[in-house]
């Protein structure tokens, strides 16, 4: 397949309250579709990655509110509806409530950045008592 929306993405991950995404790898990129529902610094979400920073390079643009990324130098990066983005390895997201945006992800570091992730998320949830429902894959 090479396109995506949310009727017809592989993966559809929903965290009550927090995010609802799709995601489906096209080719070489992981290409993701993500409205936040509350704003967050998801800076412990790469507790072990490399400084602890997404190693992963991201092209994407918002939709709808806005979306922002700190890098490691500590430097914020702010992007709002309409603006297109490139992120370099080396950073955090910022996700705000009412966010919609897509991102495209080399496929290999998409693996490799939900690696460290999803354990963290994981900890998160039962740390806030949250149910996760499991990936929808169709």
């Amino acid at each position: 397949m090479s396109k995506l929306s949310k009727g017809t993405a592989s993966t559809h991950q929903e965290f009550p309250g927090y995010v609802d995404a799709y995601e489906q790898e096209i080719g070489d990129w992981t290409v993701s579709l993500e409205r936040n529902l509350k704003d967050m610094d998801q800076a412990p979400f790469f507790k072990g990655a490399p400084n602890d920073l997404c190693q992963a390079n991201h092209l994407g643009y918002v939709i709808k509110g806005k979306f922002g990324v700190r890098r490691g130098d500590g430097v914020e990066e702010i992007f709002e509806a309409g603006d297109a983005f490139v992120i370099e390895p080396g950073h955090t997201p910022l996700v705000f409530a009412g966010s919609e945006f897509v991102a495209f992800t080399p496929a290999e570091e998409a693996k490799q950045q939900s690696a460290v992730m999803m354990p963290n998320i994981m900890k998160f949830a039962q740390e806030q008592g949250i149910e996760l429902p499991g990936p929808e894959t169709s």
